[in-house]
């Protein structure tokens, strides 16, 4: 690494996008995929879905409907 570096003919926010969405990346255990992939096929939901409501649920956000 340099001492410096010159920022003299930087570009603020040159690579900046507001409508950019960041999507995390999440490893599972491949038993805990195939157990959840089997309780989204059988709602019918996407497994994303379904780890977004069991996650809400758990963090008391979507408290389990009667």
């Amino acid at each position: 690494m340099q001492n410096e570096y010159d920022f003299s003919n930087a570009e603020r926010g040159k690579f900046y996008r507001k409508d950019a969405v960041v999507e995390l990346p999440i490893y599972l255990d491949p038993e805990v995929h195939a157990h959840l992939a089997a309780l989204a096929k059988a709602k019918g939901i996407e497994i994303d879905q379904l780890v977004n409501e069991l996650l809400k649920r758990d963090i008391g956000l979507n408290p389990p409907k009667p």
